[in-house]
């Protein structure tokens, strides 16, 4: 990861959380992670990168105080459904790079971007892999997690191929330079 891209996951990070999503500390700290195997260098990011599991309730400040920092603040006033969209971008970015479970991060589209959408239809491939997935071992015994790892891979590429650039990613100038 790059800073560019460090910093664009730091943005998205903020957006989903001023939408209301709930956002794990544990992905707190692993974008503070990210952001300072980047190269980023503020005074806070160490503190974020560094927090062991029992001082994840401090994720959030220091994520906040990483973001006034770098003067990041969340893309809502343009357009908060295209926020929402970005959400389900990142998912569908870290299905395809490996970088996450393709269940988990289905689900999360499902949950994160699919109902606060009203479940467009550009996300319905995603939703029906990730209500498979929730159900495998219930309702589809003879469907291997690997079958369902590539489909949901499959659906994730797909959407990526449809999904334009978010108007902010280009209209906002990097933050470093």
């Amino acid at each position: 990861m790059n800073e560019d891209e460090a910093v664009r996951q730091l943005w998205m990070l903020a957006d989903e959380r001023a939408t209301g999503c709930e956002v794990d500390s544990a992905r707190l700290i692993q974008a503070g992670l990210d952001a300072l195997l980047a190269g980023l260098d503020t005074p806070s990011i160490p503190r974020l990168a560094g927090l062991a599991r029992w001082e994840a309730d401090q994720a959030p400040g220091l994520f906040e105080e990483v973001l006034d920092e770098l003067g990041i603040t969340p893309h809502l006033t343009a357009d908060p459904e295209a926020v929402l969209w970005e959400v389900a971008r990142s998912w569908a970015e870290r299905i395809v790079d490996g970088s996450c479970d393709p269940g988990t991060a289905a689900a999360a589209i499902w949950s994160e971007a699919a109902t606060p959408l009203n479940y467009p239809e550009k996300l319905d491939a995603l939703v029906a892999w990730a209500s498979t997935w929730e159900d495998l071992d219930e309702d589809h015994p003879h469907t291997s997690r690997d079958e369902l790892d590539t489909g949901i891979i499959q659906a994730a590429r797909e959407l990526l191929a449809t999904l334009p650039q978010p108007p902010w990613i280009t209209a906002n100038p990097p933050l470093l330079g």
